[in-house]
């Protein structure tokens, strides 16, 4: 048995390595291991998946995990199936019309507030009961072990901790956990969310959906200054939604990414066909040419994403009208390839039901995780999955990190994206599969990172699609987008001496720190590659 194995240091396999036929790229190595064990048990990737998210909540915390929500794609080969769960944390039923009614939005986000009903779970055993394997329980022994045995700190997480150290040791439960003597621990055990594991793996969703952890949680968000009202008719009522993945011919390929209300899969199509339009194929990868084509794409992407996309099941989203071939000519021909556009005003795509006012972005960072995955027998999942910003609403409840989800939602309540009773906000999430000419997928990916997912998978598909790129050179190259509302180039690479060339043609970019976490899995002769950001702790792990 031959060994690939890519830790986040060295990016991902070379390009000269010999290929697997199985791999799973994740942000932590222990999630990635624990992916690979149940492919190697005669698990599917989606049960791979599965383990893989039950490793993050452990050892990832902050980024995703039981008490989040998520966006999965999952490729059944021998059926030749594309199923596409949408498990989006959401509003309660006793919503506020106004969220930060009487607060502002830096108190809201770290209250009971602002968590979500949680619907990770819930879509995972959706996917699960369609395209996993083996038996849901044995899914959760890696997590298990790990929250029980411990791990060593990993250095994003320690980062964080450091970071925000201030804020999360006020918290009981947190400091608790994860700060000793003020600092962050070396090493971590949480033997309270290897109890909540126990009970997910024994009883699935109903542990969360009527269950004793779903009881903490509802005690747990209705506690604080700042109480939710989240109850257990939420979470009980709670179901995850099966929609048709949005796919596109872009540079030669089928590109499927999540549909409405991920903003984030429309915009990365979008921004595709304006690329694509625009020749950004003949263009030099590191040029400055070819970093105005792709923050002009971004630019115009971001502003019709934040008027034209919300929840498809309250609010009518022109998805079609959006996409539609001279909708997106006329929005490309927007483009001076050699001039940045002053401003930049959402279209009006055909098929829309009225004019809304564009959204206020409600976040620019995010702590979004990703997890890609290929099995033997050629079926793939792209898995996105979130708390949003780090640690959430900073409330524990069974060990486990719950989401401060409700802050997606947009500020006007008359926004498309304007919250509601049980409404799912719109994410930036877009988990990606790229099918080849026979319709066999040839690239699983997805990122996390907030409004910057967008460019991260967008570039990745550019890179790989139109420069021919490796998967190393699609996750570790310099950032640069706009989807923040601010142009953004990544602080100490070289995208970032591009900006005095960007700012002569009219652009106003600034260097940023742009902690991306994301992983793609690309085919190659005999077998697949591999790559996770090099921005995060992660591993791509094969054989």
């Amino acid at each position: 048995m031959r060994w690939l194995i890519v830790l986040a240091l060295s990016a991902a396999l070379p390009a000269h390595a010999e290929p697997a036929r199985r791999m799973v790229a994740t942000a932590h190595p222990l999630a990635s291991q624990a992916g690979l064990d149940m492919l190697r048990r005669g698990g599917t990737a989606m049960d791979a998946a599965v383990a893989a998210q039950a490793v993050l909540s452990v050892v990832e915390p902050h980024a995703s995990g039981l008490g989040g929500g998520a966006l999965i794609l999952s490729w059944q080969a021998a059926r030749r199936e594309l199923l596409h769960v949408e498990g989006l944390s959401a509003a309660p039923a006793d919503v506020p019309r106004r969220l930060t009614e009487g607060t502002t939005l830096a108190v809201l986000e770290r209250s009971g507030r602002a968590v979500g009903v949680p619907g990770a779970v819930a879509a995972l055993a959706a996917a699960h009961a369609r395209h996993g394997a083996l038996p849901w329980a044995v899914l959760f022994e890696p997590a298990i072990r790990a929250a029980e045995q411990g791990f060593p700190t990993p250095p994003y997480l320690q980062a964080v901790l450091r970071t925000r150290a201030r804020a999360l040791s006020a918290v009981p439960e947190i400091e608790a956990l994860y700060f000793e003597n003020g600092q962050p621990r070396a090493f971590l055990r949480n033997p309270e969310q290897a109890a909540a594991l126990r009970l997910v793996a024994a009883h699935g969703p109903a542990a969360i959906q009527g269950g004793a952890l779903g009881q903490a949680m509802v005690r747990a968000v209705g506690q604080g200054a700042l109480p939710g009202h989240m109850s257990m008719a939420d979470l009980t009522g709670f179901e995850p939604r099966e929609r048709p993945a949005l796919c596109a011919e872009r540079f030669g390929r089928r590109v499927c990414t999540a549909a409405p209300p991920s903003s984030g899969g429309v915009a990365v199509l979008q921004q595709l066909a304006f690329l694509e339009q625009a020749g950004i194929a003949r263009l030099a990868p590191d040029s400055a040419a070819a970093a105005h084509l792709l923050l002009e794409a971004s630019r115009l992407t971001r502003a019709d994403r934040r008027a034209w996309v919300g929840d498809p099941a309250q609010v009518e989203v022109p998805t079609e009208g959006l996409l539609d071939a001279a909708y997106l000519r006329g929005r490309a021909g927007l483009i001076d390839p050699a001039r940045a556009q002053p401003e930049v005003a959402p279209g009006s795509p055909p098929r829309r039901h009225a004019a809304v006012p564009p959204a206020a972005d409600p976040m620019a960072e995010s702590a979004t995780s990703h997890v890609a995955i290929v099995d033997g027998a050629g079926n793939a999942v792209s898995f996105t999955t979130t708390n949003n910003l780090n640690f959430g609403a900073e409330i524990l409840a069974g060990g486990i990190t719950l989401n401060n989800g409700l802050t997606n939602f947009a500020a006007a309540t008359d926004a498309m994206n304007g919250v509601a009773p049980r409404r799912r906000p719109a994410t930036t999430m877009a988990p990606t599969i790229v099918f080849d000419g026979d319709g066999v997928p040839m690239l699983v990916l997805g990122a996390g990172g907030g409004a910057r997912i967008i460019d991260a998978v967008t570039v990745a598909l550019v890179e790989t699609l139109a420069w021919g790129a490796d998967a190393r050179r699609a996750t570790a190259r310099p950032r640069i987008g706009a989807q923040t509302g601010t142009e953004e180039l990544e602080a100490a690479t070289p995208a970032a001496a591009l900006a005095p060339e960007l700012a002569a043609m009219g652009h106003n970019p600034r260097a940023a720190a742009m902690n991306t976490g994301l992983q793609v899995l690309r085919r190659i002769p005999g077998g697949w590659e591999g790559a996770a950001d090099p921005r995060r702790d992660g591993a791509a792990l094969g054989e």
